[in-house]
C-alpha cells in the first residue's frame, strides 16, 4: 500500500501548507516520488492534477474568507497566491460561477470544494496481463519535445500528428526509399515504435518526451536525440485493442490495482515507454503496451 500511502502524504502535505506550496515539484519531493509518476497517479486516482486540486482548495477557502465580509477582496487576492485583484476575481468566478461580490451577496451560490479522503478498492490488479524483465541498458533515438503534466493529455498527439505528417504519411504513401539522413534514421531505428517518458527536467512542472525507436547505431541526424537506459528490470504491461482506449484502460488499472496491490514492486525512476505495433492502431486486436521501470521493495 506504499502507493495509496504516498497519495494520501501528498494531499496531507498540501493541505498543511495550503497558502504556500509552490506547486507539484515540491509535493513530490516530500513524499520522496517522481514528480512525472506522482501527477501521473494522483490524476489517475483522484480526477484532478495536483495543480487543479491546489487552486479549487484555495478557491473554496477564499469563498469562505469573502462571505464572512472581513478582508477586502485585493486582500484576499494576495493572500491566496493572486497578483492582482482581476486574476483573482477572473479564477473565482471561472471556479464559483460568480464575482466575489457577487457571491458575497448571496452565499448560496458557493462551489464547495472539501479536503480528499483517498480510499482504495483492489480489483484483480494482479491478475494483469505482465512480465517483470532483466532488460541491459538500451538507448533510444527520436525526435523530442518538453511538455507540461498539466496538458500533455492534449499536446502529445498533436506531437504525434506532426510527425505523422511530416515523415510517417508521406513516406507510407510514396513507398519510396529514404530520401535524406533523418528519414533513413527512421527506418533504420523503427522511429514510432516508443513514446518515452523521461522526469529529469526538475522544474517548470515539465518532462521530457520522445517519440523514439531502439538505437542501431550510426550518425544521429540533426533534430534528433538519443537517450541512454541503465540495466533494469521493467514491468511491461500487455495492452489489446484499438487505441487511445486500450492503452488508457491498462494505464489507469496500473495506477488504481497494480501499483496498490503488488507486494513485490516499485517505481523505481521517473520514466516509462509506451510500446506500439506497426500495425493498425484502429484494429479491436492491435497490440500496444506499457513499460514500468521497477525494483524489489
Amino acid at each position: 500500500m506504499e502507493w495509496i500511502t504516498s497519495i494520501r502524504e501528498s494531499v496531507d502535505y498540501v493541505e498543511h501548507n495550503l497558502l504556500t506550496v509552490s506547486g507539484p515539484e515540491e509535493v513530490a519531493r516530500e513524499v520522496h516520488i517522481s514528480s512525472f509518476y506522482l501527477q501521473k497517479g494522483f490524476a489517475v486516482m483522484t480526477g484532478y492534477s495536483i495543480a487543479e486540486y491546489i487552486r479549487d482548495r484555495r478557491l473554496y477557502l477564499a469563498a469562505l474568507d469573502v462571505i464572512t465580509g472581513q478582508e477586502k477582496v485585493i486582500s484576499i487576492a494576495m493572500k491566496y497566491g493572486y497578483d492582482t485583484p482581476e486574476s483573482f476575481t477572473k479564477a473565482f468566478s471561472r471556479f464559483h460561477g460568480v464575482s466575489p461580490t457577487m457571491l458575497r451577496n448571496n452565499p448560496g451560490k458557493m462551489h464547495v470544494f472539501l479536503p480528499l479522503k483517498i480510499t482504495i478498492q483492489i480489483q484483480g490488479g494482479n491478475d494483469m496481463d505482465f512480465t517483470v524483465e532483466k532488460m541491459n541498458g538500451f538507448k533510444v533515438i527520436g525526435f523530442e519535445r518538453d511538455f507540461s503534466n498539466e496538458d500533455s493529455y492534449q499536446k502529445i498527439p498533436k506531437f504525434w500528428e506532426e510527425y505523422a505528417e511530416k515523415y510517417m504519411n508521406k513516406m507510407l504513401c510514396s513507398g519510396a526509399d529514404p530520401k535524406n539522413q533523418t528519414e533513413q534514421a527512421i527506418c533504420d531505428n523503427k522511429i514510432g515504435e516508443y513514446g518515452v517518458c523521461v522526469d529529469d527536467i526538475g522544474k517548470d512542472n515539465k518532462f521530457r518526451y520522445f517519440i523514439a525507436g531502439k538505437y542501431q547505431g550510426g550518425e544521429v541526424p540533426e533534430g534528433m536525440t538519443l537517450y541512454e537506459f541503465p540495466d533494469m528490470e521493467w514491468a511491461k504491461f500487455r495492452c489489446v485493442g484499438p487505441l487511445p482506449g486500450a492503452l488508457q484502460a491498462v494505464n489507469t488499472k496500473i495506477f488504481k490495482e497494480w501499483l496498490p496491490g503488488n507486494p513485490d514492486y516499485e517505481i523505481a525512476v521517473g520514466a516509462n515507454i509506451e510500446w506500439y505495433s506497426m500495425a493498425d492502431g484502429s484494429s479491436s486486436d492491435y497490440e500496444s503496451g506499457i513499460w514500468i521501470p521497477v525494483r524489489h521493495k
